[in-house]
């Protein structure tokens, strides 16, 4: 039975969401509620076990969330707790590190003196999806040496704080359209392409990926860390604005959808060139067949 406290909060909530076990498909219940989630508002999510863990702020409209997450999965458990009151100026600081990657290390800006700058993506963590904390965005950056070349026009869709722009960026792409569709997130993209010092090349775009890519197409790299559903949509409309020799890097897609996907690469006429896994989440360099 979920439980939930209904209307409005107060002050920051934690939103703990189990889907649920009697699904006949577990990776699809999941799936669902994670993109319930994030249809929601929520600015990030992440695993505990088998849990999805998110946090809503003040005022926020808890009773959406519970209509959302209960149509995507009627088993649903949905458990809320009030966020305690701590002093994150200490404690929120103290959980970021740095995280090296290949050739570049995404670091918060109160360690960023650590690291060379032309190799230091530096990420002031806001309200945007983004950090460098969660495997997609790790994976994506791990695969990006591989398919990167000097000069090339990259677009990144779904870009949330632009840190995979960012690092296309400082990897020597010429070009670099930032594509997202949150209007919240736009700031904190622009805040973090300025930080780094490549507002030269990375130009942040507000709306939607299928109407923005043809726009700024040919491109030579896709960047898309976004949710399996939408990836699958896409899938046409970035074969359509790859440039000949071009290649995509998918991420945002658990382990337990993996064979979905491969289903909808071969379908669409796509073929793997080389993969990367990190916990449960998987991503994946491909090209057109």
């Amino acid at each position: 039975m979920p439980e939930q406290r209904h209307g409005e909060s107060t002050g920051w909530t934690s939103v703990r969401v189990r889907p649920g076990r009697g699904a006949s498909d577990a990776a699809a219940a999941r799936s669902a509620c994670l993109s319930a989630l994030f249809a929601s508002g929520a600015q990030g999510v992440h695993e505990d076990g088998a849990s999805l863990v998110t946090h809503f702020p003040p005022g926020f409209n808890l009773e959406a969330v519970h209509r959302a997450l209960t149509e995507a999965d009627s088993d649903v458990t949905i458990e809320t707790t009030p966020v305690p009151e701590i002093d994150w100026s200490v404690e929120w600081k103290a959980r970021i590190v740095a995280h090296p990657l290949g050739p570049l290390t995404v670091s918060p800006p109160w360690l960023a003196h650590q690291y060379d700058a032309a190799r230091c993506i530096v990420i002031d963590p806001g309200m945007a999806f983004g950090t460098g904390d969660h495997a997609t965005t790790r994976g994506v950056i791990r695969l990006l040496p591989q398919v990167l070349r000097a000069g090339d026009v990259v677009a990144d869709l779904g870009a949330g704080s632009a840190i995979l722009a960012i690092a296309a960026a400082k990897l020597g792409a010429a070009r670099v359209y930032a594509i997202e569709l949150d209007h919240d997130s736009i700031a904190n993209a622009e805040e973090n392409v300025m930080r780094n010092g490549v507002a030269d090349v990375v130009h942040v775009f507000e709306g939607d990926a299928s109407a923005l890519l043809p726009l700024v197409a040919p491109v030579r790299v896709v960047l898309a860390n976004i949710i399996s559903s939408v990836l699958i949509e896409l899938l046409p409309i970035i074969g359509l604005c790859l440039a000949e020799d071009g290649a995509a890097i998918l991420s945002g897609i658990l382990r337990d959808e993996r064979d979905t996907i491969v289903t909808a690469l071969h379908d669409h006429e796509w073929h793997i060139v080389d993969e990367d896994a990190e916990d449960i989440w998987w991503s994946a360099i491909v090209r057109r067949a």
